[in-house]
């Protein structure tokens, strides 16, 4: 085994303690370090300036809205909403909107419990000189990459938009309009 597995047991052996304490940490936590270091290195991490990693804390459950006491049909009373993203890409958007001067490169999950979910978010400050000189990197500087998480192209995002397999029959591709909204 190489050292970032040994990391990784190492984490996961110490998640149980960790979970108690992040349930009562607010929503949005700035890491100093990731705590998965090598998943965060294969998407795309690196330790320098411009490189922010934020734990996203996320309720479980389906989307619920309340229950109507008025006059409805009943096929209008529902109260289930089937949203069509999957939980990382939510919160992949929730912090893209709370740090708003940052871009959205990638994220993983590091634990659940029975009551949310915990994923940590790489975030890039696309202003940063250091950034723009990173020939690897300076691409999310462009204009054409703001608004990457809202826009569906995190690797997240295309995976619960459905993009990771080609078929000229998939109802996702060339888009969802030219399917007539039918879904994935």
């Amino acid at each position: 085994m190489n050292a970032y597995n040994y990391i990784k047991q190492n984490f996961r052996n110490s998640l149980k303690a960790r979970l108690i304490e992040w349930r009562k940490q607010p929503t949005f936590v700035k890491l100093e370090k990731p705590g998965d270091i090598g998943r965060a290195r294969n998407l795309g991490y690196k330790d320098k300036k411009g490189f922010v990693i934020v734990r996203v804390k996320l309720i479980r459950g389906g989307r619920k809205r309340s229950m109507t006491n008025k006059r409805r049909r009943t096929k209008r009373k529902t109260n289930r909403l089937t949203l069509k993203m999957n939980y990382q890409w939510i919160a992949e958007q929730r912090a893209a909107n709370h740090f708003t001067n940052l871009e959205v490169l990638n994220s993983y999950e590091v634990g659940k419990d029975g009551q949310h979910y915990f994923y940590e978010v790489i975030l890039i400050d696309p202003e940063r000189p250091e950034i723009k000189a990173d020939k690897n990197i300076s691409w999310i500087s462009k204009r054409e990459n703001r608004g990457r998480a809202f826009r569906g192209l995190t690797s997240a995002a295309k995976k619960s938009r459905g993009l990771r397999s080609k078929s000229h029959s998939l109802k996702v591709r060339p888009s969802l309009r030219s399917w007539n909204r039918r879904g994935k």
